[in-house]
């Protein structure tokens, strides 16, 4: 068993809390995900289970074991943190050495696991190699290796793709789940990076503040965020997020938005009219043209075309309320800045979330 359990964890640096009563919990051979932005206090998390920062409050246990004064070197953990890190004196086969010499291991031993981990990262030809002479993937790939070759119970990752480029970022993706998926590693990373979260992640835990503000599959943080915060930091393009008023009309409840009406039988069990509230749909789901079928139509105003290949994200005005929209490349040919056009919205593939707290009302 590889669990890890977050209870409670507090951490202060004078008079910031970095953590704020953090909980969560990795399954064993489990890929978790951390997602949230700077100072969310992802970093500090992984530090914390690491052993490199001591806790004002809470609790860390891994094994069933609890981790408090715990030494590093005790935990069976490895880091990958966001720089490469490496020593760049060594070649590879030295830094893929070094922990293992460190922890007294033999020298058969060694040189076995070395050229384990060296063809399973595809990096044999750079074993004589020194850092400097690298690109930024094959560093990023020694990092892994020189944490991979200790065979840590858990691996925490801090953030490993941020200095490769868009290219480099999605082939390591896949090198991090290819080798999931091949060891059966429990796996925590953390990341700013919604897109990373979401292909890599098999439970994402939504950090803000120093907290875990929810934590679900990919697909249901997608589908049912708790909050505008989780809905904001899920989805690309960003959740719309119009402002409006639930009413009463003829025995049943609107919601009144800037730009008409929308029925609001899909949240009715749980409305009693008169709330502010936020109406969010997803861009992907604002269908161009009529389609009485799935809800009522509105006139807009096409401001912007922005064309990303497969999709063209369309910024719209809607009787002084912007709007983004997701149009496959076929249904946007045509669509100018200035033209006017139909877009089609509707309550089922949609949220309605409390203006004041933000809570979605299931």
């Amino acid at each position: 068993m590889s669990d890890l359990i977050v209870q409670d964890v507090v951490k202060r640096f004078g008079r910031v809390t970095a953590l704020d009563g953090m909980s969560f919990d990795v399954r064993d051979g489990e890929f978790y995900c951390l997602l949230g932005p700077s100072s969310a206090g992802k970093t500090t998390m992984l530090r914390a289970i690491s052993g490199l920062e001591a806790l004002d409050g809470g609790q860390i246990s891994f094994n069933g074991r609890d981790m408090a004064g715990m030494p590093v070197q005790g935990r069976d953990i490895a880091m990958i943190f966001q720089t490469f890190a490496l020593y760049p004196h060594l070649t590879v086969r030295k830094n893929f050495a070094y922990p293992l010499e460190r922890a007294g291991v033999d020298s058969a031993e060694i040189a076995r696991r070395v050229g384990e981990v060296a063809e399973m990262l595809r990096v044999v030809h750079t074993m004589d190699r020194l850092p400097s002479t690298l690109s930024g993937g094959e560093q990023q790939r020694v990092a892994i290796g020189r944490a991979l070759v200790r065979r840590p119970k858990l691996l925490l990752l801090d953030e490993p793709l941020t200095n490769l480029d868009a290219k480099l970022r999605h082939d390591t993706r896949a090198e991090f789940k290819r080798l999931h998926r091949e060891l059966g590693m429990t796996m925590l990373y953390a990341t700013p990076d919604q897109l990373e979260a979401l292909t890599m992640g098999q439970r994402v835990g939504v950090m803000r503040d120093g907290r875990v503000v929810q934590v679900n599959t990919p697909r249901s943080l997608y589908t049912a965020p708790l909050n505008t915060y989780v809905a904001g930091m899920v989805g690309s393009p960003a959740i719309n997020l119009v402002p409006g008023r639930v009413a009463r009309r003829d025995g049943g409840f609107v919601v009144e938005l800037p730009f008409g009406q929308l029925p609001a039988d899909a949240w009715r069990i749980h409305l009693s009219g008169g709330e502010q509230v936020y109406y969010g749909v997803r861009p992907h789901d604002v269908l161009l043209g009529a389609a009485p079928e799935r809800g009522p139509s509105f006139p807009a105003k096409v401001h912007l075309t922005e064309p990303l290949g497969d999709v063209t994200l369309l910024d719209l005005e809607i009787n002084g309320a912007a709007m983004k929209m997701a149009l496959p490349e076929e249904k946007a040919v045509g669509i100018q800045p200035g033209n006017p056009i139909e877009v089609t919205l509707s309550a089922v593939d949609a949220h309605l979330f409390h203006a004041e707290t933000g809570v979605r009302i299931a």
